[in-house]
C-alpha cells in the first residue's frame, strides 16, 4: 500500500535554491535554435482539424479540407493558436558550452504555472506549412505572492518561421514558478469546493452554447463596428477530464516534459526523475497529471485538479474568430491568466470593441475580452487586435514583423539551411 502523503511529501520538498535564480540570469539574451520536436512538426488537413475540436472550434475554415479553398486564404488554414504546438527540429549552433554547464538542472523539482502571454501572428498557417523555433529567455524577477510565497517570474520570447523563412509568429509566455510544499502550506484555496450542477444549471449552460453564433463567410466589415459593441457570450465548459483529453488529442504534447507511454515513459522518468510522482497504487506517474489528478494537485495546494493556462488562451482566440469571422485576422492577443479553472468550473466569456483604427491603411479593431466562472470570479482576460476587411480599402491586411525579428529569424534560417545541407553531403 503506497503512502501518498509521504510520496506527496518528498515530492514537494524541493525548494528555490538562491544560485539557481543567479544561474538563470545567465540565459537572459541567448538566442539558441529549438532542436526539440513537437508532436506536430507539419500541419496538415487532419492535424489543424484536430486542434479545433480539442478546443471546441467546428468552424470549416480549420475543420473541412475544402471549405477554404473559396475564401481569400486559398485553402484550410489553422486556428493562429495552432503555430505553438507545430515544431521541426531546427538547426543552430548550440548554446555556449561554459553557459550550458552552468544552467543545468535549473529549478528542478520547482512547479510551473503559465500565467499567460502576448503573440504577434504575421501569417496564416496552410497545411503542408512545417514550423521551425528559436528563441530564448527575455526576464526574470523575483516576487512575493499569496499563493506560494516567493516566486520566481520568468519571460521568454519564441520566434517561428515557415519551412520558406517566413515569420509566422512571435510570442512571449510569462511562466511563475513556485513551490510546491510552500503553496500547501499557505492553503490560499483550500476553501473552494467543487460545484455541483442540476439539470437546470446544465440547461442555462446549454441555452448559450445553442446561441453560439459563428460569423463565418459573411464579412464583419471594419466600418460596421462600433467602439462599444459588445460581443455575443460564449461558454466554455464545465471542465471535465474529458477536455482535458480532448484538448491534448488536438496535439498539446508539451515538450519537453511530454506526456509518453511505456518505453518512451520509461526513458523519460529516467532524464527527468523529479518530474515523476508516484500515485495511489506506487507507480510514478508525471507531476503535470495535476491537471486531472485533483489527489496531487491538492498535494501542491490547490482544492482540486485545474485546467491549463494555454487553454484558455486558445478560448479567447476561439472567441475572437467566431465573432471576427473567416475574413478577419488576429494580428495580435495579449491574456493574463488570474485565477485556476477548476475541475466542475465553467468560464463565461464576454467581450468589447474597445479601440477602432486605421493605420497605414489596415483598419483595426481592439477587442478586451474576460471569462467569469460560476462563482461570478473572473479567471482570465484578454487584449485582443483584430484585422478586419473594409468596404473601402478591401481585405483584411496583415502586418510585417519588426525589422530586427525578420533579420535575427533570416540569419537563424541560412544558418540551419546551411547545417542541414552539411548533414545531407555527409549522408
Amino acid at each position: 500500500m503506497v503512502d501518498l502523503d509521504e510520496e506527496f511529501e518528498k515530492a514537494t520538498n524541493y525548494t528555490f535554491d538562491e544560485n539557481d535564480i543567479e544561474r538563470a540570469k545567465l540565459l537572459l539574451g541567448v538566442d539558441t535554435a529549438k532542436k526539440q520536436m513537437e508532436h506536430i512538426t507539419t500541419a496538415s488537413f487532419d492535424s489543424i482539424r484536430n486542434f479545433a475540436w480539442g478546443v471546441g472550434d467546428n468552424n470549416p475554415l480549420y475543420c473541412d479540407e475544402h471549405y477554404g479553398e473559396t475564401t481569400r486564404w486559398g485553402s484550410q488554414i489553422a486556428p493562429n493558436s495552432m503555430a505553438a504546438i507545430i515544431g521541426a527540429p531546427m538547426l543552430g549552433d548550440p548554446m555556449p558550452a561554459e553557459v550550458k554547464q552552468q544552467t543545468k538542472g535549473l529549478f528542478r523539482g520547482i512547479h510551473v504555472f503559465v500565467s499567460g502571454g502576448s503573440t504577434e501572428w504575421y501569417r496564416p498557417v496552410h497545411p503542408g506549412d512545417r514550423l521551425y523555433a528559436f528563441g530564448g529567455e527575455e526576464t526574470i524577477e523575483v516576487k512575493e505572492s499569496e499563493f506560494a510565497g516567493q516566486s520566481v517570474i520568468q519571460v521568454s520570447r519564441e520566434v517561428k518561421v515557415n519551412q520558406r523563412g517566413e515569420v509566422v509568429y512571435v510570442h512571449r509566455v510569462l511562466r511563475v514558478l513556485t513551490e510546491r510544499k510552500a503553496a500547501r502550506e499557505r492553503g490560499k484555496y483550500a476553501e473552494i469546493e467543487p460545484t455541483r450542477y442540476t439539470d437546470e444549471d446544465i440547461e442555462k449552460i446549454d441555452e448559450i452554447y445553442a446561441s453560439e453564433q459563428r460569423r463565418g463567410a459573411e464579412p464583419r466589415y471594419w466600418e460596421d463596428v462600433e467602439i462599444g459593441d459588445q460581443l455575443p457570450p460564449m461558454v466554455k465548459g464545465p471542465l471535465t477530464t474529458t477536455e482535458v483529453v480532448a484538448f491534448h488529442a488536438g496535439g498539446y504534447g508539451f515538450v519537453p516534459y511530454g506526456l509518453k507511454s511505456s518505453r518512451l515513459a520509461y526513458l523519460n522518468r529516467k532524464r527527468i526523475a523529479p518530474f515523476f510522482v508516484k500515485n495511489e497504487q506506487g507507480v510514478p506517474d508525471v507531476a503535470q497529471r495535476l491537471h486531472w489528478d485533483s489527489s496531487w494537485a491538492q498535494a501542491i495546494g490547490n482544492p482540486m485538479a485545474y485546467d491549463y493556462g494555454v487553454m484558455r488562451e486558445t478560448w479567447f482566440h476561439h472567441y475572437a474568430t467566431d465573432w471576427a469571422g473567416d475574413h478577419a485576422f488576429v494580428l495580435k492577443q495579449s491574456d493574463s491568466i488570474r485565477k485556476f479553472n477548476y475541475h466542475g468550473d465553467v468560464q463565461f466569456l464576454s467581450g468589447e470593441v474597445t479601440g477602432k483604427r486605421e493605420e497605414n491603411g489596415i483598419t483595426v479593431v481592439d477587442v478586451t475580452m474576460k471569462m467569469t466562472n460560476q462563482r461570478d470570479v473572473e479567471t482570465a482576460f484578454a487584449d485582443v487586435t483584430i484585422s478586419l476587411p473594409s468596404r473601402t480599402n478591401g481585405q483584411a491586411v496583415l502586418l510585417t514583423p519588426p525589422v530586427d525579428v525578420a533579420r535575427k529569424a533570416g540569419s537563424m534560417w541560412e544558418r540551419h539551411l546551411e547545417l542541414s545541407a552539411a548533414a545531407r553531403s555527409v549522408r
